[in-house]
């Protein structure tokens, strides 16, 4: 390639044909691989690559870029924080459900039993 990739350009390293990191980290997000270069380190998510079929290292590296800013923002808990947020929410919109349900129930039985 003419440029080398985010993660040889990181490490300053000549960019080969070869170079696990290139499809998936461009050299015009340079961010992207920094953090996960900060959170897992290079040879840690090289080896992670090598030992995955070529086909499903888009959704790694996806999981794993997913992970690293987590972890960035939320150093504790990381992805467990955002889905422990979702799973509090989750609950909160199931009782305001039930609750809207309970009210149409009464609503309806309000209107049938109405007196004309």
């Amino acid at each position: 390639s003419s440029s080398p990739c985010a993660a040889c350009k990181l490490l300053r390293r000549k960019c080969t044909r070869e170079c696990v990191f290139a499809p998936y980290f461009s050299s015009s997000e340079p961010q992207k691989f920094a953090q996960v270069h900060k959170i897992f380190g290079a040879s840690n998510v090289s080896k992670m690559l090598q030992e995955l079929p070529v086909e499903r290292r888009r959704d790694a590296v996806a999981s794993i870029v997913y992970e690293a800013n987590a972890r960035i923002r939320d150093p504790v808990y990381g992805c467990l924080g955002a889905i422990f947020t979702l799973q509090q929410q989750i609950a909160q919109l199931r009782k305001q459900l039930s609750a809207a349900q309970s009210e149409m129930v009464l609503l309806k039985f309000q209107h049938q039993h109405r007196e004309p």
